[in-house]
């Protein structure tokens, strides 16, 4: 793969789920749902396919915000739609929610995912920051403190932190 990328065709490539909608249309229930954190809560957990917000957290749809990226990190970004969420729609705690065996969390630093990618794929990343870190517990104080202490969120916001276990379904609060 080179670093100029022709895009792929997509005729065909979303045929299955664009198929699967019609079955969701055909029972679609969340009509008429308010746009508002019914539960109040914000969760910031990883885009892994393994974990299953809703269900984890004895959550429906409309309950919560849920926040996702590679390693449940809490970026720029994140803390920008946490302002939002607190102010517009209806957030009133967050909760950031790694996960045990995240391959965020196993490597050294971004500088090993940049030189994997490099060499498996020719692709030069290294304009972009992942936010990688082994020292999981110690990214999620980190993430933690920036909730805490970021100056346009209310002082106060309940924010914790927990890891789920991805063989378990277990979700352990972390005394961070």
């Amino acid at each position: 793969m080179s670093e100029s990328h022709d895009p792929a065709p997509a005729q065909g490539a979303f045929d299955d789920v664009f198929a699967a909608n019609d079955d969701y249309v055909a029972e679609f229930a969340l009509h008429g749902l308010k746009p508002v954190a019914a539960r109040g809560l914000a969760l910031v957990t990883c885009m892994d396919s393994r974990i299953e917000p809703l269900d984890m957290l004895g959550l429906k749809p409309g309950d919560a915000k849920i926040l996702r990226n590679a390693g449940a990190r809490v970026t720029d970004d994140t803390l920008r739609t946490l302002v939002l969420a607190v102010y517009l729609l209806g957030v009133e705690r967050v909760l950031v929610l790694p996960h045990t065996r995240c391959r965020m969390a196993s490597v050294p630093g971004d500088d090993a995912v940049h030189d994997l990618i490099q060499e498996k794929y020719g692709v030069d990343t290294r304009s972009l920051e992942f936010h990688t870190n082994s020292d999981q517990i110690g990214a999620l104080k980190h993430d933690l403190e920036r909730i805490r202490h970021h100056p346009l969120l209310p002082a106060g916001l309940p924010v914790a932190g927990a890891i789920y276990d991805v063989d378990s379904g277990r979700i352990t609060p972390a005394d961070v």
